[in-house]
C-alpha cells in the first residue's frame, strides 16, 4: 500500500511535469521550431525538471517528518515521472499527429541538416554522413509509433533517475 502523500504528491508533481514539458513544447513550437535541435533548449528543460523533482521530493520528505526512504523517495519520483513523460507523451503526439502534422517534417529536416552539421565538423567522411542522413530520413521521430518508443525510454531512463534522487534524499537513519 502506497502512503497516500507519496500518492498525492507524485500525482500533482507528475502533472506539473507533464504540464510544464507541454508548456515548453508549445512555446518552442509558437516561436522557433529551430529551438527542438537547440542544445540550450534541452539544457533548460532538463535543469526545469530536476528542479521540479528536487522540490517534489524535499517536499515530500518534509511532510513524512524526515522518515523518508529509498523505496519511498524512489516512489514518489517515479509515481511524477511517469505521469509527467505520459502527459508530454499525448501533448507531442496531438501536436504533430493532429494539430500539425506538417511541423513533424519540418523538424527532422531541421534534425537532419543539425546532424550533417555536427558530423562535418567532427570530420566525419561524406560518405558516413551521407548515409545516416539516408537512415534520418527513412525514420519518422514523431509518428505515434516513434513517440511511444520514446516515451517507453523516458520511463526507463526516469527509472534510472529516480534511483540516484532516491539515494541523495532518503533518509540517513532509514535502514535498508
Amino acid at each position: 500500500m502506497i502512503n497516500e502523500v507519496i500518492k498525492k504528491n507524485g500525482i500533482n508533481y507528475g502533472v506539473i511535469i507533464g504540464i510544464t514539458s507541454a508548456f515548453v513544447t508549445a512555446s518552442i513550437y509558437a516561436i522557433d521550431l529551430n529551438l527542438f535541435v537547440s542544445w540550450w533548449v534541452g539544457l533548460v528543460g532538463i535543469v526545469i525538471n530536476l528542479t521540479i523533482a528536487i522540490i517534489l521530493l524535499s517536499k515530500t520528505k518534509k511532510e513524512l517528518q524526515g522518515v523518508f526512504s529509498f523505496k519511498d523517495a524512489f516512489t514518489t519520483y517515479f509515481i511524477a515521472a511517469v505521469i509527467g513523460v505520459l502527459i508530454s507523451t499525448l501533448f507531442n503526439i496531438l501536436l504533430f499527429n493532429v494539430i500539425d502534422p506538417a511541423a513533424k517534417d519540418t523538424v527532422s529536416e531541421l534534425m537532419i541538416r543539425y546532424t550533417a552539421g555536427i558530423m562535418q565538423k567532427m570530420g566525419a567522411p561524406a560518405s558516413v554522413i551521407n548515409e545516416n542522413i539516408a537512415k534520418m530520413k527513412l525514420n519518422n521521430p514523431f509518428s505515434t509509433i516513434e513517440l511511444i518508443k520514446g516515451c517507453a525510454f523516458s520511463i526507463i531512463f526516469c527509472a534510472i533517475f529516480g534511483l540516484i534522487l532516491a539515494a541523495f534524499f532518503k533518509s540517513k537513519t532509514t535502514q535498508e
